[in-house]
């Protein structure tokens, strides 16, 4: 018992050395950058074509989530491994592109392979390794350095901090160029539009609100009896209560018919123009869906009606809509 609460104590020591490790590797990375980090930027937002991510192993797994940021982020790029580039894929490079070429040592022979042809086509090379002085360094237009003192494996062999740091290195490129061509949350969404930001950010209330004979709704003459039967109806829990002119003027919920019932006993020829809710929440057909969210959210109710303009009734919003909409 005692030897596996030593073993559990190490464990975590060397935990902590590993994430002290890498987050120092970072932090060293913050205050040593220069002038090429600027150059970099500069490339990569003159760039008419797409940005390549280049690289093999470890630096190649890293050049795909690069590649993956910056596309997501408002800079076309794509991966090609560095191998297949010299057996074929280099035809997918032009001279209108720029080339990321990520290798820790900068002596890569798979990426060094296809540098004459980089040059050649006069496609500019962005170089992340860790020697300034190495040779991928040395033919680069632009060379990011990124160094570490060590890597925070026990044996100082597998690949950990440096990959970090060259992680954090793409990461600062990609935002760095995010806020140069001023991207948005809604930019971000386009990119998504499968993913969460993207149903909150695109999806509007027309997409997903009831219209038509789905809509429940009485005029403000009727008893309280046939706003019920409207309710029953068309199974939202609630009838919007309308004007001559079709404008809204209230609102009757099932929550409003039980209190009715407890106060009132036979509710049958009561107006519903007595027991409404006058001036209920609303919201128009072009305000993104997430809004009526938040506005259901705070007034701790299910429904939402939707308006014209002149409050004319042109749509009901429930929870459960947005719900299969996937907004909530």
């Amino acid at each position: 018992m005692i030897e596996h609460a030593h073993t559990n104590h190490s464990t975590i020591t060397l935990a902590r050395t590993v994430l002290e490790k890498e987050a120092q590797a970072i932090e060293h990375l913050a205050t040593h950058l220069d002038d090429s980090f600027l150059r970099a930027v500069q490339c990569l937002l003159s760039c008419k074509g797409r940005v390549v991510v280049s690289g093999v192993g470890k630096s190649g797994h890293v050049g795909r989530k690069l590649a993956a940021t910056l596309a997501s982020t408002g800079t076309p790029a794509f991966f090609v491994h560095a191998a297949e580039a010299a057996h074929g894929d280099l035809g997918m490079i032009t001279k209108n592109d720029v080339v990321i070429a990520i290798s820790n040592s900068g002596t890569t022979s798979e990426l060094l392979t296809i540098v004459p042809l980089l040059k050649r086509e006069g496609t500019p090379l962005i170089a992340m390794t860790s020697s300034p002085d190495s040779t991928l360094a040395h033919y680069a237009d632009i060379h990011l350095d990124i160094g570490v003192r060590q890597e925070a494996c026990p044996l100082g062999l597998a690949p950990t901090t440096s990959t970090t740091a060259t992680l954090a290195m793409g990461d600062a490129l990609a935002v760095a160029c995010l806020d140069a061509k001023g991207f948005n949350a809604e930019d971000f969404a386009h990119s998504h539009p499968g993913g969460a930001l993207g149903r909150r950010l695109l999806i509007h209330v027309k997409d997903v609100m009831r219209t038509g004979e789905a809509v429940p709704s009485v005029e403000d003459s009727v008893t309280v009896l046939d706003a019920v039967r409207e309710i029953t109806k068309k199974h939202i829990g609630m009838t919007a209560v309308v004007n001559k002119n079709n404008q809204v003027v209230g609102i009757f919920t099932e929550g409003d018919l039980r209190r009715l019932i407890e106060k009132r006993g036979d509710i049958r020829s009561i107006g519903i123009a007595e027991v409404m809710t006058p001036t209920p929440k609303t919201i128009s057909e072009g305000a993104l869906a997430a809004e009526a969210a938040h506005i259901l959210d705070l007034a701790l109710c299910n429904q939402l009606l939707v308006v014209d303009s002149e409050n004319h009734l042109i749509g009901a919003l429930h929870l459960h809509d947005l719900m299969t909409a996937k907004v909530i």
